[in-house]
């Protein structure tokens, strides 16, 4: 089954929005690399080059105020000095933790064992200048001013390598931005290639078959109806096809339609007019010996066929007003089977003629209906009418009537040819009379079974036929109570 065009819109959209999600998503994850790198660079290595910087301070401070005591030996240089060797081991603990490498954390212990030296060298010259211990003070210095100027090497080439480091992280920082923003370059590049296919491919998916249906709209339009629509399309579309093609199917019964109803209107109008149109000339020329004695019977001939166009005038009026909704019901509660009476009184003298014989049978008592009395009686007659029309001589009409539990049905059965199976799905639709074969040498108008249907229907019931070629038809109606 093809996708329709919702689901390929939404294919479209997914296979753009996905990679643009997974550029966001790799754009974040970037982002936060780059954030993490530069929080790094900014708190951790410059907190560290802080730190050594302070170290290294700190260490030449208390140099100074090594040297001021060993020469004054005042208690207050010794309690500066204490107070330096407390900054120098909190910065070397700070810059331990936050070091990161090997190479300066081991940097970092040589330090703290260079200054362990010099403390100790420092506290042993101090307890003799408490003491006034004799001394070589040459020496001591010696030995300090080595580990002092060994603890600022240290110190200077940790510093180096912190600044070499965060040069590194900054060009790794850098170089990862450039391949970031090649990469992010290419996705978006892809999925603007992408969208372009895809609005392509649907696009035309939907704008061929739209295309080939506006031509064969054109073609409607210049009243070629066989338009039949066979594309390949989403299931949207091809609904709009199968619609189309049944709006075809519905023109080309509406033009057969028109034709059949002008093939019938010539048939139907030329031969009642020709009737009169002959007898008014016979009348209007008194031809013949015998003219006076033939005058009365052109005269009924004359009136008969102007009765035959107005029935036929009035069967057309009233079948547009009833597709035009227009058809007025004044519904009263009456017995059905007076009605049915009245309707076969009617249509007896026509019986008689060809020796057909009408037979009603019904219960005691059935239900009375509320409909319009007069329009009811129009649609009897015409069905009873058909009976009698196409009921061979000799044959034979059976009316029945049972009770419903909401209505009553009614059910007039003739004895005629019957009609086919392919003509029974049509004989209620105005015109369809004269083009059935079975019935071409039976004259009638083909609305008969049209206005019946309107009049049940309008009255909220139903009709239907069945037939047995060669036994007869069974015409059947229900109408609610």
């Amino acid at each position: 089954m093809r996708p329709g065009i919702f689901t390929r819109l939404m294919i479209g959209y997914l296979a753009i929005l996905i990679p643009l999600a997974a550029v966001s998503a790799y754009s974040f994850s970037r982002f936060s690399a780059f954030r993490t790198a530069t929080d790094e660079i900014i708190h951790t290595d410059q907190r560290f080059k802080e730190l050594i910087q302070g170290v290294a301070e700190a260490v030449l401070s208390q140099t100074g105020f090594d040297r001021k005591y060993v020469l004054t030996g005042d208690r207050e240089y010794f309690l500066q000095f204490e107070r330096m060797e407390k900054e120098i081991n909190t910065g070397l603990d700070e810059a331990m933790t936050i070091a990161g490498s090997d190479q300066k954390k081991d940097l970092i212990t040589v330090v703290r064992d260079a200054y362990t030296a010099y403390k100790d060298i420092f506290y042993q010259e101090a307890s003799y200048v408490e003491n006034n211990e004799p001394y070589l003070p040459e020496v001591l210095k010696d030995e300090k001013e080595a580990l002092t100027d060994g603890i600022l090497l240290k110190l200077r080439e940790l510093k180096l390598s912190a600044e070499r480091e965060t040069y590194g992280k900054v060009e790794n920082l850098g170089q990862s931005v450039s391949e970031a923003r090649r990469i992010v370059i290419a996705i978006v590049a892809a999925c603007a290639l992408l969208g372009i296919i895809i609005s392509v491919l649907v696009t035309r998916s939907i704008a061929i078959p739209l295309s080939i249906m506006r031509r064969k709209t054109r073609r409607i339009a210049r009243g070629d109806f066989d338009c039949r629509l066979e594309i390949s399309a989403p299931h949207e579309i091809r609904e709009l096809a199968r619609d189309f093609n049944a709006m075809c199917g519905k023109l080309q019964e509406a033009d057969k339609m028109k034709s059949d109803f002008f093939s019938l209107m010539a048939h139907e109008l030329r031969t009642p007019l020709a009737s009169i149109r002959e007898g008014t000339n016979l009348l209007l020329n008194n031809q013949g010996s015998d003219f006076s004695h033939n005058r009365t019977r052109i005269l009924r001939i004359i009136t008969e066929e102007g009765n035959r166009l107005t029935d036929l005038v009035n069967s057309l009026l009233d079948l547009s007003k009833m597709e035009a909704g227009m058809l007025a019901l004044r519904r009263e509660k009456f017995d059905i089977d007076r009605l049915i009476f009245k309707a076969i009184s009617a249509m007896e003298p026509l019986a008689l003629t060809k020796n057909i014989g009408i037979s009603w049978e019904a219960p005691d008592e059935l239900p009375q209906v509320s409909a319009d009395e007069e329009r009811m009686l129009q649609a009897l007659r015409n069905l009873i009418g058909n009976a009698v029309k196409f009921t061979p001589e000799g044959g034979r009409i059976t009316i029945k009537a049972r009770p419903l539990s909401e209505g009553v049905e009614v059910s007039i059965a003739d004895s005629g040819h019957g009609i086919p199976p392919e003509d029974l799905e049509v004989i209620f639709d105005k015109f369809r009379q004269s083009a059935m074969t079975s019935y071409s040498t039976i004259k009638g108008t083909g609305l008969g079974l049209a206005i019946v249907k309107h009049i049940i229907t309008a009255h909220g019931g139903r009709i239907w036929a069945t037939s047995e070629t060669g036994r007869g038809s069974v015409f059947t109606f229900q109408l609610p109570a």
